[in-house]
C-alpha cells in the first residue's frame, strides 16, 4: 500500500536510533500517521495521547513527532506494526536507522572529527587551501557549499566565478566551464558529489531517501573549492587540458580529478602532461585509478606525479534482505527502502528465463513478452546496462521488485542505489543459490525485507570489484595504484532528488545521493591532501603523497589484511599502500621526495628526446640528462622485477631511496622487511638503522633483493618498514620473477 499513499501524503520524516536485531525482536520504527481532516488538536499533548492510540502499551513511544513530521518513532515487533498499519490514519513506516553525527559516514570511518567536535589535530580542517575539481561542473545552491563562517581566500587567489554573483562565496570561490555550455552549472550530479565530497561544508541532517542520516563533511570543510566543468555531454582532453591550465593560473594548491580514459604513453596524454606541469608548480594532483577492474593492469592515471587511487567499502552498509520461499535469507543492499509487508511474499523469476537474448541482464525492453508482472525479477549485473536502469526495466515492464546479482567478476561487492522500486543487490554466491531455488521448484516465491542503515559491517574496509588493478601499463617499475579511499556507496551533495517521485515529499531538506567509483575516492584524497597541506604548506606534492603512502593501513577495521571481492587478501595492485589514515599521514615522520628535473631523468628512461619534451614543455637531451631507472625514481613504494635464471641464482637487484626527516630532530628507525612464509629471495637493507640529528635531514638506505632459489611465484610482495619510536614508514615491496 505504501507507493500509492506515499505519492498522496506529503508526509515529513525525522529519524530516531535504531535498536534493530531480529524479526521478533522489538525494533524502533519510525511510523507516518495523518489524522482525519476534521480531527483537530487543541495541544500537542493531544496529537501525543492519539499516537499513543496505535501502540499496544504507551511505554513504547520514544519520540513524538509535532513541527517537522506528523507521526511517532515506536519500538514495535513486526508483526505489531503490522498490526498498526491496519489502523486508521496510518500512511507508512520505516526501520529506524543506525546513526553515527558524522559524506556522512566517511570522516568517522577514516579517523577524522568534524569542526565542531573541537579536534586540532587538523590544524584548521584544510584552512587556507584551494581545491581545484575538474568535473561536470557543481550546484551552488546547495549548503555543502555554504560561506558561512568561512575565512576570505588566500591573496593568490587569481580566478572568478562564472556563477551569478551571489553563487560564489568563501566556501565556492570560483566557477568556470571550459565545455561547450558556458555555464559551470551541474546538470549531472558528478561533479557536485566529488566537489562537496573534497571540501563541502558541515551539513546537518543529511540523508538519501532516510538512510545514511548523519552530519555531512567533506575531507576538508574549511578548505576553498574551485569548480572546473570539463564535462558535459562528453569529456575532452582539450577541455580537461584547459581546466588544468586555468586551476595552475588561479593559484589552486590541490586539483582532484575524477576522470580516466585507456591508458597511453605519457607524452600522448594530455593529462600526464597537464598534471606533470602542475606538479612542478607545486600543484597536488589526485586522480581516480578507474573503474575497469578487477582484471589486472586495468587502471589508468598511472604517471608516478599523480596520486593514482582505487576504491574500498566502509563499515556501512544500507541493508535490504532476500527472504526465499524456502527460508533461506541473503543480505543485500538498497537505498530505496518503501514500507511493504513482511509477511507477503511475491513469485520470482529469473529474467534469464526469457527468450530474448541476454535478458538476463534486463537491459532496455529485453523484458518485453516476459511476464513479470507482480513479481521480483532477478538480473544479473553486467553487460555495459546500468544497475539503475536494470531496475527501471523491471518496472516498466510492471515487475514488483528486482534483485541484482553480481556475476563471478564482482564476488561479494555490492552497492547500494537508489533504484525506482523493491530491490536488492546480493553478492555472486547469494544469486547462485537464488538461481538453485528457482530451478527447485514449481512455484519460487521471494520478498524483501529492509533493515536501513547498519554500521560497524565487516570486512571493512575492502576492495571492491570495479577497482581497477595494476600493474601500471605503462611504467609497471612504479607500483600503482598509490592509495584506496571510501569509493562505495558515498554519501555526498547532489543536485536533485533520486528515487521515485512518490518518495520525495517524505524526505525534505538538501539533497544528497550515494554514489560508487574511483570518482568517489578520488576527492577523499584530494580534501586529505588539502588537510596536509594546510598544516605543512611548505611541503612538495610528492612529500604530501608520500606521507599519504607510507602512514596507510595495510589492515581491515579488525587488524586483518584487506581483501578483494571475493574476500580473500588483496594485492598492493589492488590495494596500493593501504587504506589512507589522515591521521597518520599528518605526522609521517619521514617523506621521501621527488624533484622535477627527477621526473625528466625517469622519463629519459622511458622515452625519447622528442617525446619528453612534450611533457615537460621545453627541449630536453636525454643524453645529456642522469637517466634515472624506475627502480631507482624516489618512490615512497619499490617495485623491482628480478631476471630469469638458469641455476636458481641471480645477482641482487638494488634500489637507492632517500629519506627526510619531518618528524622530531632527534630520531632512529630501524628497518624490518616483512614478507609471507618461505620466500625465494634474500633481502638485505643498508644501512641496519636511521639516525637523525636534524630536522629535514636527508638519509640514504638501498635495498637489494637477490633469488636464491626458483620459484614459480609471478610476483611477491610484502613491506620494508622503517620504525621508531614515534613513527612507523611504510613502504610497498612488489618482486617480479621474470
Amino acid at each position: 500500500m505504501g507507493s500509492l499513499r506515499l505519492a498522496l501524503l506529503p508526509i515529513l520524516l525525522l529519524a530516531a536510533v535504531a535498536t534493530v536485531t531480529g524479526d521478533d525482536e522489538l525494533r524502533t520504527f519510525i511510523v507516518h500517521v495523518q489524522p482525519h481532516e476534521s480531527h483537530v488538536f487543541d495541544t500537542t499533548d493531544d496529537r501525543t495521547t492519539w499516537y499513543k492510540t496505535f501502540l499496544p502499551e504507551e511505554e513504547r513511544l520514544v519520540h513524538s513527532y509535532h513541527h517537522v513530521a506528523s507521526g511517532f518513532a515506536a519500538r514495535l515487533t513486526e508483526r505489531e506494526l503490522a498490526a498498526v498499519s491496519g489502523m486508521p490514519g496510518f500512511v507508512s513506516a520505516s526501520p529506524s536507522q543506525v546513526y553515527r553525527l558524522l559524506t556522512t559516514h566517511t570522516p568517522q570511518f577514516l579517523g577524522l572529527g568534524l569542526p565542531s567536535a573541537g579536534r586540532n589535530y587538523t590544524s584548521g580542517f584544510g584552512e587556507g587551501v584551494i581545491i581545484a575539481v575538474l568535473d561536470s561542473g557543481v550546484y551552488p545552491f546547495h549548503p555543502s557549499f555554504s560561506g558561512d563562517d568561512m575565512p576570505l581566500p588566500p591573496a593568490k587567489w587569481k580566478g572568478r566565478c562564472d556563477f551569478n554573483a551571489s553563487a560564489c562565496n568563501n566556501k565556492l570561490i570560483g566557477a568556470r566551464s571550459f565545455e561547450s555550455n558556458p555555464s559551470p552549472l551541474d546538470t549531472d550530479g558528478h561533479g557536485t558529489h566529488t566537489s562537496s565530497t573534497a571540501a563541502g561544508a558541515v551539513v546537518p541532517g543529511a540523508q538519501v531517501l532516510g538512510q545514511g542520516f548523519g552530519s555531512a563533511s567533506g575531507m576538508a570543510p574549511r578548505a576553498h573549492l574551485a569548480v572546473y566543468k570539463v564535462c558535459g555531454d562528453e569529456c575532452t582532453s582539450a577541455d580537461i587540458l584547459a581546466g588544468i591550465d586555468a586551476a595552475v593560473g588561479d593559484g589552486c594548491d590541490v586539483i582532484s580529478m575524477s576522470l580516466g580514459g585507456p591508458t597511453v604513453p605519457f607524452y600522448m596524454d594530455s593529462m600526464a602532461i597537464g598534471t606533470f606541469g602542475a606538479v612542478e608548480k607545486g600543484v597536488f594532483v589526485s586522480m581516480a585509478a578507474g573503474n575497469s577492474g578487477p582484471d589486472e593492469s586495468t587502471l589508468s592515471n598511472d604517471a608516478p606525479w599523480i596520486l593514482t587511487v582505487g576504491a574500498s567499502t566502509m563499515d556501512r552498509q544500507i541493508v535490504a534482505q532476500v527472504r526465499l520461499g524456502n527460508g533461506a535469507t541473503f543480505d543485500g543492499e538498497s537505498v530505496y527502502q518503501p514500507n511493504i509487508s513482511t509477511t507477503v511474499t511475491y513469485p520470482l523469476v529469473y529474467a534469464g528465463a526469457s527468450s530474448t537474448p541476454n535478458a538476463s541482464f534486463c537491459g532496455n525492453r529485453s523484458l518485453d513478452g516476459f511476464d513479470v508482472k507482480g513479481k521480483i525479477v532477478l538480473c544479473d549485473r553486467g553487460n555495459d546496462v546500468a544497475r539503475l536502469d536494470k531496475s527501471a526495466e523491471v518496472l516498466r515492464a510492471g515487475g514488483f521488485g528486482m534483485i541484482l546479482a553480481n556475476q563471478f567478476a564482482d564476488g561479494y561487492s555490492t552497492i547500494a542505489d537508489a533504484h525506482v522500486l523493491p530491490a536488492s543487490h546480493v553478492s555472486y554466491v547469494a544469486g547462485v543459490d537464488i538461481k538453485k531455488y528457482i530451478n527447485s521448484t514449481a512455484n519460487p516465491v521471494a520478498q524483501i525485507v529492509f533493515k536501513g542503515t547498519v554500521l560497524g559491517t565487516s570486512p571493512a574496509p575492502a576492495i571492491t570489484s570495479f577497482s581497477s588493478r595494476g600493474p601500471s601499463p605503462q611504467n609497471p617499475g612504479i607500483l600503482k595504484p598509490d592509495i584506496t579511499g571510501p569509493g562505495v556507496s558515498v554519501l555526498a551533495a547532489w543536485p536533485f532528488r533520486v528515487g521515485p517521485p512518490s518518495a520525495a515529499p517524505f524526505f525534505p531538506g538538501p539533497t544528497f545521493n550515494f554514489e560508487s567509483g574511483t570518482s568517489m575516492s578520488t576527492p577523499h584524497l584530494s580534501g586529505i591532501a588539502a588537510l596536509i597541506k594546510s598544516k605543512h604548506p611548505d611541503w612538495s606534492p610528492a612529500a604530501i603523497k608520500s606521507a599519504i603512502m607510507t602512514t596507510a593501513d595495510p589492515t581491515d577495521t579488525s587488524g586483518k589484511p584487506i581483501v578483494n571481492e571475493q574476500h580473500v587478501p588483496a594485492n598492493w595492485f589492488a590495494t596500493g599502500a593501504g587504506q589512507v589514515n589522515p591521521d597518520k599521514a599528518l605526522d609521517p615522520g619521514l617523506v621521501f621526495d621527488i624533484a622535477a628535473a627527477d621526473y625528466v631523468g625517469f622519463l629519459c628512461g622511458m622515452y625519447t628526446s622528442q617525446e619528453v619534451s612534450v611533457i615537460a614543455r621545453r627541449s630536453v637531451d636525454c643524453s645529456e640528462i642522469t637517466v634515472i631507472p624506475d627502480r631507482m625514481l624516489n618512490y615512497p613504494s619499490i617495485s623491482l622485477t628480478l631476471p630469469a635464471t638458469t641455476n636458481n641464482t641471480t645477482a641482487p637487484v638494488v634500489a637507492t631511496r632517500a629519506v627526510k626527516n619531518v618528524g622530531d630532530a632527534s630520531e632512529v628507525y630501524y628497518p624490518r622487511v616483512d614478507l609471507p612464509g618461505t620466500v625465494p629471495v634474500l633481502v638485505k637493507v643498508v644501512p641496519s638503522s636511521l639516525r637523525f640529528t636534524a630536522a629535514n635531514q636527508v638519509q640514504n638506505f638501498t635495498v637489494s633483493v637477490q633469488r636464491v632459489q626458483s620459484t614459480d611465484l609471478k610476483f611477491l610482495q610484502g613491506s620494508l618498514v622503517w620504525k621508531s619510536d614515534k613513527h612507523t614508514v611504510r613502504s610497498p615491496v612488489s618482486i617480479s620473477f621474470a
